[in-house]
């Protein structure tokens, strides 16, 4: 499983979607928003839901928000709200603060205050950074259909000293691999399936069905 814990504050269309896809793959989530029917609607999925202000430290405090890896401040109607929501996250220690932005104003401001990264409010962009979050090996996800992507990630430490032969990747994930290469950016090289995979060998890989993606973030390469 997922071994990772998000705060998800504000729990509109953007907010709901994070937090059901990070719970979806095992992440322990904390959904906070003031909006009864918002919380109702993820109560069931998440670890913790609470009804209230989540601009009010104490509140943070008293869910547990400081015991997060990751916040995510789902909001992006109020400045003031997710500008006081990322300030309290950084009081609490959280080391990694997301926030969603829906103007470059807005965008500006949010790292002034100190946020790593900013999303769109789209449905679609809460998949994406539910995916990123939830990514243990893989480093990049080019889609070309529903249904299939060319997955670029780091060698699991399960496979390492396993030969590709022995491992039978497309018959257990549906993996199709196209190469290896020992640095990000550097051409990729022909597979040697008898070799032994060695440890931060990255592969290049064609996947369907979101079945790699899965299992990496449910962690079952750790």
């Amino acid at each position: 499983m997922n071994n990772k814990t998000v705060g998800v504050l504000g729990l509109g269309v953007f907010g709901r979607t994070v937090a059901r896809e990070l719970s979806r793959y095992g992440c322990d989530v904390i959904a906070i928003d003031s909006d009864a029917t918002n919380v109702d609607a993820v109560s069931d999925e998440v670890t913790y839901a609470a009804i209230g202000d989540f601009t009010d430290l104490d509140l943070l405090k008293s869910v547990g928000l400081g015991n997060c890896d990751i916040v995510v401040v789902a909001t992006g109607t109020n400045l003031e709200s997710s500008v006081l929501a990322v300030m309290h996250s950084k009081k609490l220690g959280i080391q990694q603060i997301i926030a969603k932005a829906r103007s470059m104003t807005y965008e500006e401001v949010l790292y002034e205050v100190g946020v790593d990264a900013v999303v769109a409010p789209e449905r679609d962009s809460g998949m994406r950074l539910a995916s990123k979050i939830l990514r243990n090996n893989i480093d990049e996800v080019l889609r070309l259909d529903d249904d299939t992507s060319i997955i670029e990630f780091e060698t699991p430490d399960k496979w390492v000293g396993q030969t590709l032969i022995s491992l039978d990747l497309r018959r257990k994930f549906d993996l199709n691999l196209l190469g290896m290469r020992e640095e990000r950016g550097e051409p990729l090289t022909p597979l040697e399936i008898d070799k032994p995979l060695m440890a931060d060998t990255i592969l290049v890989a064609m996947a369907a069905s979101h079945v790699f993606e899965a299992s990496d973030y449910l962690g079952h390469f750790k």
